[in-house]
């Protein structure tokens, strides 16, 4: 198949970020959008109240908000993020998660290679 074959075969399909993932009661739910050996981009929807434990990651990632308020804690320092906000949640640095509102966020992890 050549290229032109390929991306004429792609159904690309245009749809609001938020209406891609609903609101469940007292959960926190997600969806894989994008997964590769580069990295992955992940919808979550927290019902208010709901939040992640703090954990570390091995790779830096991005939160956008896409709805709603939260707060996120990085290294013990809260801060407070608001749909069309992001945050940089750097790689080994322990942070948490925390809807002040019914929130959704968009989260980006970037993949790298060993400085080693």
């Amino acid at each position: 198949m050549s290229n032109v074959e390929q991306i004429q075969s792609l159904s690309a399909e245009v749809k609001p970020l938020t209406d891609l993932l609903q609101y469940q009661d007292g959960s926190i739910v997600s969806r894989v959008l994008l997964k590769d050996k580069g990295g992955n981009v992940t919808l979550f929807a927290f019902d208010q109240g709901e939040g992640l434990s703090e954990h570390t990651a091995p790779f830096d990632a991005l939160v956008l908000v896409v709805d709603g308020e939260a707060e996120v804690e990085i290294a013990g320092k809260p801060y407070s993020v608001r749909t069309g906000e992001t945050v940089t949640l750097p790689a080994d640095i322990p942070h948490a998660v925390r809807a002040a509102t019914k929130f959704k966020m968009l989260l980006t992890m970037i993949r790298t290679e060993s400085k080693a």
